[in-house]
């Protein structure tokens, strides 16, 4: 048995608000089942919104429903249309006055919710799980999550038993309650059953008196992370100040006695064009190759195998 608390639940009244605020009085029940009908009618009537979260608050009359959504164009439609007929639907439903209100979520990539079910619809288009958490995590941390937690539960891959598999980076500090945390779960239709992604995003911590009011959520600085630290060398190797120094001074000129090592007397060049070589150990004669004998060379006379070059 995972006795596992939710880590939204876990945190309610401490640095989260909730996502309905109203009084129940006597009607409590009612009221939270047609709070759970709103909730799954908009999430099925604009399923293509990206819509986060749903927050519902009530006064005598009239029931405010703000829709937190990454594509509020898609919500909101032209000139505001799609919206009038959402409010309409919603007032047969609950037979009561409706205000709608459009959220903008600024950054998908750190709403828990919305990387969930962005991994569902890549698993539901048969792309490798693997690859879709990877990606996600990557793109979640450079906007500067500190830290991400990914489960995918099931048939993986169109395996014959079911099995679970995680990635994590950075941390996600569970047992924090001042670490804000946002927690989702999402299931991927595959044809071969159900695949269940949980996504954890730690968005740093809340120091001080949080606003609870459930429109108002915590932004939290990017950490810049993914840089090369200053003066390091590109990829992982020393410096190149060593070879400039190193190979110059041997390549430019005098090496060990030869002067130059080109020249008018053919590869090999240079003085060494005759000789032996101008100032090489054991040369000095002025002709090597068809000359008379090389100087102090010992065994004098012309070299076997006659003039021409060396």
């Amino acid at each position: 048995m995972g006795q596992k608390a939710h880590p939204i639940g876990n945190r309610l009244g401490i640095i989260r608000g909730w996502d309905s605020n109203w009084f129940g009085g006597n009607h409590y029940a009612d009221k939270l089942v047609e709070d759970e009908k709103i909730r799954k009618y908009l999430s099925a009537r604009i399923n293509k919104g990206g819509v986060s979260k749903i927050v519902i608050e009530r006064t005598l009359k009239r029931i405010t429903v703000t829709i937190h959504t990454a594509r509020p164009g898609i919500v909101i439609g032209k000139g505001g249309q799609e919206v009038d007929k959402i409010k309409e639907e919603l007032k047969k439903l609950t037979k009561k006055e409706v205000q709608i209100n459009i959220f903008e979520i600024k950054r998908p990539e750190l709403d828990a919710q919305l990387v969930a079910e962005g991994i569902a619809k890549q698993l539901e288009a048969r792309i490798s799980f693997r690859r879709a958490m990877k990606t996600t995590i990557a793109s979640t941390m450079r906007m500067g999550a500190e830290g991400i937690k990914v489960m995918t539960s099931g048939r993986l891959g169109g395996a014959e038993m079911a099995r679970t598999e995680q990635y994590k980076e950075g941390r996600i500090p569970l047992h924090t309650f001042r670490a804000d945390i946002d927690y989702a779960l999402a299931e991927a239709l595959t044809t071969y059953g159900k695949i269940g992604v949980k996504v954890w995003i730690c968005k740093g911590e809340v120091y001080g008196k949080r606003d609870l009011s459930p429109n108002i959520g915590g932004t939290s600085s990017a950490s810049g992370k993914g840089a090369r630290p200053e003066g390091a060398a590109a990829f992982g190797g020393r410096g190149n100040e060593r070879g400039g120094e190193r190979g110059g001074e041997r390549r430019s000129g005098d090496r060990k006695g030869g002067n130059d090592r080109r020249g008018p007397g053919g590869p090999g060049g240079g003085n060494r064009g005759g000789a032996g070589g101008g100032s090489r150990p054991g040369g000095g004669g002025p002709n090597r190759s068809g000359g008379p004998g090389g100087g102090n060379r010992p065994g004098g006379g012309n070299r076997p195998g006659g003039p021409g070059k060396r």
